[in-house]
């Protein structure tokens, strides 16, 4: 019989003894308080920067610096807090400063950079190309199909002579914006066991090309250690999971976001139609109830922090909307959240989650 433990992470010459990836969870949800509790237990923490510069009293006439600003001041709380654990950062790719909040997370020694919500076909340009296989950080598309995988590796390997150092692939049941067309989110032909086999397929001769590992990471509904055996099982190196840590005593949010996933039930978890152009899942409240109706929120754009936001036609900001739920102010906004929120019954440390998470796994493997 094989060991019975979770195997460790290993993504280039980082090794996390807890092969679970915190999920970068914006605006604001997991900042160096997630983040640090979690890489100090021996996972992954995440900082999520979308949205990171609202944290700043100036956010509304310089967004940009508040941005690179709140970036820096996270990293390095969380590298203090985490007593040398394994730090990264979430970087959506449509956000309009994406490549300077690559460069600012590069320049301050972050370990992983996560790439979601689009395909870095010529990310990060603001590096030069000869550094990519230099640096330090190690850079983690998030896809939801294995196409888009080949794809990204196809474009880094002839551009940049380099490849991801892993790959997550998410399926349809994670909370907030989603990959898949609004038909296909409950179709099981798209469901994550479906995704990983072809994804762990593509990545294979990118290995032997380049003579390295290429972890694939299996995210999107993933909630118990019995399903992280599952998907470890199945090829994965490791998973990402997000919801699970919104309910923790150290996730940045504030205690009515949680209290949302707390309270919520199945039916609550709803797809909307995100500002940005893509489905989304939320929790659905009286915020929701009104767009829905026709209601408009309005507000000042102070800067069009997504390239894919209509914020002249849009009847309201998602930024200022999960902003306000952040606080706890869920009257002017709403939470994201994943398929499996209303799970969740209790608030408890991280500590506790990863450690119910891996007996869990334990029990699994012995089954």
């Amino acid at each position: 019989m094989g060991s019975t433990k979770m195997p460790e992470l290993k993504i280039g010459d980082l090794a996390a003894k807890i092969p679970i990836i915190q999920g970068g969870m914006g605006v604001g949800i997991s900042l160096s308080g997630l983040a640090s509790a979690v890489a100090k237990l021996g996972a992954i923490g995440v900082i999520a920067t979308v949205g990171i510069g609202m944290l700043e009293s100036d956010f509304d006439t310089n967004f940009k610096a508040a941005n690179e600003r709140a970036l820096r001041r996270e990293i390095k709380a969380a590298r203090k807090m985490s007593n040398g654990g394994i730090i990264g950062v979430n970087i959506m790719i449509a956000s309009s400063d994406a490549d300077d909040i690559a460069k600012t997370a590069v320049d301050e020694g972050i370990d992983l950079v996560f790439l979601s919500a689009g395909l870095p076909l010529k990310h990060p340009k603001t590096l030069p190309l000869d550094r990519l296989a230099e640096v330090k950080t190690k850079f983690v598309p998030k896809v939801s199909s294995a196409r888009a995988a080949k794809l990204i590796f196809q474009c880094w390997a002839k551009r940049y002579n380099h490849v991801p150092d892993a790959v997550v692939i998410e399926g349809p049941l994670s909370g907030g914006h989603q990959g898949f067309a609004k038909e296909n989110i409950y179709n099981a032909d798209f469901a994550l066991e479906k995704l990983l086999p072809g994804t762990i397929s593509v990545v294979k001769p990118f290995e032997q090309q380049f003579g390295k590992s290429i972890p694939v990471i299996a995210a999107g509904g993933i909630y118990t250690g019995e399903d992280i055996y599952k998907f470890i099982r199945m090829g994965a190196s490791g998973v990402k999971m997000g919801t699970r840590f919104v309910a923790t005593n150290e996730c940045d949010a504030a205690i009515e976001f949680k209290e949302a996933y707390i309270k919520c039930k199945k039916e609550d978890l709803v797809i909307i139609d995100s500002p940005v152009g893509i489905p989304a899942r939320v929790i659905r409240n009286k915020f929701i109830d009104d767009v829905n109706a026709g209601i408009r929120k309005p507000f000042k754009c102070p800067w069009q922090c997504l390239r894919t936001c209509d914020f002249q036609n849009t009847p309201y900001c998602i930024g200022i909307a999960l902003y306000n739920a952040k606080k706890g102010d869920l009257e002017n906004g709403f939470a994201l959240a994943g398929a499996n929120a209303y799970r969740i019954n209790e608030i408890v440390s991280v500590e506790r989650l990863i450690r119910t998470l891996t007996e869990e796994y334990e029990r699994a493997a012995l089954a």
